[in-house]
C-alpha cells in the first residue's frame, strides 16, 4: 500500500526526461506524486560516483543518503551493483522509463503500482 504523497527521485539532466545514468547523476530531483499530480519539491545536489572504471565509495555514501527518503529512484540505465545498495536501503530502482517524461512515468508508476503490479 501506498502512503500519499509518495516521494520519488529522478536523475535527470535536465529536468524534462529520465535522462541520467544513475552513476553519473550530479543531482536528483525529487517530486511527491499522487495518483493524479506531480510536484516538484526541490533537487539534491550529489557527487557522482561512477569513474571509469572505478567508482568512489564516498560519493555512493552520499546518494544513498541523500534518497533514502524516496520509494523509488528512476534512472535511464543502472548497474548491480548500485541495485543491491538502493534495495538494501529500501529504495526501488526504476530503469523502465528512460527517456520518457518524467511526470508522465512518475504518474504511471504510481497508478502501475496502486494496480498491483511489479515496476522495475
Amino acid at each position: 500500500m501506498l502512503d500519499f504523497p509518495v516521494k520519488l527521485a529522478v536523475a535527470s539532466q535536465e529536468g524534462l526526461a529520465i535522462s541520467e545514468h544513475f552513476g553519473h547523476a550530479r543531482r536528483f530531483w525529487i517530486y511527491a506524486v499522487d495518483p493524479d499530480a506531480c510536484r516538484l519539491l526541490e533537487t539534491r545536489e550529489v557527487e557522482h560516483y561512477c569513474l571509469g572504471n572505478h567508482s568512489s565509495k564516498t560519493a555512493m555514501a552520499g546518494i544513498l543518503e541523500a534518497i533514502r527518503d524516496c520509494q523509488a529512484v528512476f534512472v535511464a540505465r543502472i548497474g548491480d551493483g548500485p541495485v543491491a545498495r538502493l534495495k538494501a536501503i529500501g529504495v526501488q530502482p526504476v530503469a523502465g522509463y528512460a527517456w520518457e517524461p518524467i511526470d508522465a512515468s512518475l504518474l504511471d508508476y504510481v497508478r502501475r503500482t496502486l494496480a498491483g503490479e511489479q515496476v522495475s
